[in-house]
């Protein structure tokens, strides 16, 4: 059997590289759109400098005959380079689009392939954090900086290029000032990924810890904690905002290092030109090196050289960003649970027997977790699995879901359940866990989640069995009442009432329960192993519970070792 595991996570711009990797001709495109606009701008400004040159010079030319002939080519430059620029934006924005979601949807899959493994990546407010800021984080990355990265090695050279026609010197003095850009943009962004990283972990912290004193308000209610609580919310909301403002600081400070240096770069080479045209040069007293149309159009475009410098400068943050992101999500991404091989498909007409034959679960670390067990469960059989803590209760439940890998074997109508394909097998299952997922929504809409074409009279039935139908027919909008997030307005044992009645729904041939009472008063868990029973009459069932009481109708119960004081040749033999 393969271990589920981690891989080792390829560096951050490998996997930036390889998420951007589908949408790759759009970027390109926005790229080339990008490429377009500065060879427009050069031709802007030389019909610019030669315009006023001939005006200052006192040419013979008419001024007007020159303004018509030019005055075309200048409005196609003034107008083409805003629309250029606006179809780079676009291509560059629904790249990011359509890359977000698909990293999203990477995301759940594995998310919904680990199943209730997912726990090890983090609360759930952990993951809807990374689901959503921290892949909405890549957006900056995607739409300017990776253009713009390229764009700040074109765009200067193409300038230098036109620069060098005019005057040798001074595209010189621009390849000598240009590196000062980038030195000092390296070292500033050194320190805003770092700074992006912490944040983003910050950010993952307060989510789950707000949402889990958020679901636990009614038990702070009822400690008088709520005033606690709030203090400590506030207390994180105002670390997690110096936080920020250190962030944004470094992202000022980076912007004004960068204009402050372009700035000085664009005097010396203005300072040049204009002593070049008064003739006082130290080493050309009295020449013009460079006549004022050249000297008009290099100053004209000297801007422009450092502009995609600065801009991928002001952008730089949004790689930290990037890159900080991809480094909290790279644990999900590069999982690779275990896959469940089966592709036989067979469906329970009735309820299955189950049988398990020296069937034991190793961790990663290939430690036991849970001990060899064998036990058959006859068709309709009804059981209760027991042992101290870790002994492997819920794992060999979920083995039993196909969600982890297991040594021995599992038997379902005497097939092996390797053989049988995890979603159609699945889809015959029953699964209560000892906490309901019940979904912020109307009582019906969760209903429906288990059987999407339920009739209202049958959702009505449902209740009913579950003794529930009361309590939701007082209720002003009945089935349409909202429920809050975890299923916030009705009470621990009529949460797990509403999930049996989705069981009901699902008309599932196997139960599996883990724990279902465990959260629940006597009385409340009583009355609902009570219901349990009732209900699950003709299920093959298998009940994960520390105590019995209510549970006189199971067929059987099984202790199960603990794996710490069993060898992996001992195995546990029972039948039901």
């Amino acid at each position: 059997m393969r271990r589920n595991k981690l891989t080792s996570a390829p560096d951050t711009a490998g996997q930036l590289k390889q998420l951007l990797r589908p949408q790759q001709r759009r970027l390109l495109g926005a790229l080339a759109l990008a490429v377009s606009a500065s060879l427009l701008f050069i031709w802007q400004c030389y019909l610019l400098s030669t315009l006023f040159a001939t005006w200052l010079s006192g040419s013979e030319q008419q001024p007007g005959t020159l303004l018509k002939a030019v005055l075309p080519w200048l409005a196609l430059c003034l107008l083409g380079r805003p629309v250029l620029q606006y179809c780079r934006e676009q291509l560059s924005l629904r790249a990011s689009q359509q890359i977000r979601s698909n990293l999203r949807l990477q995301l759940l899959t594995k998310l919904a392939a680990a199943g209730p493994g997912k726990s090890r990546y983090g609360s759930d407010g952990s993951l809807s954090s990374k689901l959503l800021e921290q892949v909405d984080a890549l957006d900056g990355f995607i739409s300017r900086y990776y253009v713009q990265r390229y764009l700040v090695l074109l765009s200067p050279v193409l300038l230098v290029v036109a620069t060098v026609i005019y005057s040798p010197l001074a595209a010189a003095i621009l390849l000598i000032t240009a590196p000062l850009v980038p030195l000092f943009m390296v070292l500033l962004g050194n320190a805003a990924t770092a700074a992006s990283q912490r944040q983003l972990q910050l950010l993952s912290r307060m989510s789950g810890r707000f949402l889990d004193l958020v679901r636990g308000m009614a038990t702070l209610q009822q400690l008088q904690a709520t005033e606690r609580a709030t203090q400590a919310v506030a207390d994180a909301a105002e670390h997690y905002r110096d936080s920020s403002m250190g962030v944004l600081k470094l992202a000022f400070l980076s912007g004004a290092v960068l204009e402050f240096f372009s700035a000085l770069a664009i005097a010396l080479l203005a300072l040049y030109l204009g002593l070049g045209l008064l003739g006082i040069l130290p080493w050309a007293k009295g020449e013009i090196p460079v006549p004022y149309q050249g000297a008009l159009f290099i100053l004209l475009l000297a801007p422009e050289f450092y502009a995609p410098l600065r801009q991928l400068g002001s952008d730089y943050h949004a790689k930290a960003q990037a890159e900080a992101a991809i480094t909290e999500l790279s644990p999900i991404l590069h999982s690779h649970a275990w896959q469940h091989p089966g592709t036989q498909q067979l469906t329970l007409s009735s309820a299955p027997q189950i049988t398990l034959q020296q069937l034991h679960i190793l961790t990663a670390e290939q430690r036991l977790r849970l001990a060899p067990v064998s036990f058959s469960i006859h068709s309709g059989g009804r059981i209760a699995l027991q042992g101290p803590s870790g002994c492997g209760k819920s794992s060999l439940l979920h083995a039993l879901l196909g969600f982890v890998p297991y040594q021995g074997d599992i038997l379902i109508n005497q097939h092996s359940l390797l053989q049988l394909g995890l979603n159609h097998w699945q889809q015959q299952l029953g699964y209560m866990a000892q906490h309901s997922s019940i979904a912020a929504a109307s009582i019906a809409d969760n209903l429906r989640l288990a059987a999407p074409d339920a009739t209202e009279p049958q959702l009505i039935t449902a209740l009913q069995q579950v003794e529930l139908w009361p309590l939701v027919q007082q209720l002003p909008l009945g089935l349409n009442t909202l429920l809050g997030e975890r299923g916030l307005g009705l009470s621990g044992g009529q949460l797990q009432r509403l999930a049996l009645a989705q069981l009901l729904l699902r008309d599932a041939k196997v139960w599996l329960l883990d724990e279902p009472t465990a959260h629940l008063d006597g009385a409340t868990a009583y009355r609902l192993h009570q219901l349990i029973g009732t209900l699950s009459q003709g299920k093959t069932l298998i009940i994960v519970s520390h105590q019995l009481h209510g549970l006189d109708w199971l067929d059987n119960v099984i202790r199960l070792p603990n794996p710490a004081v069993v060898t992996t040749n001992g195995v546990q033999h029972a039948s039901a």
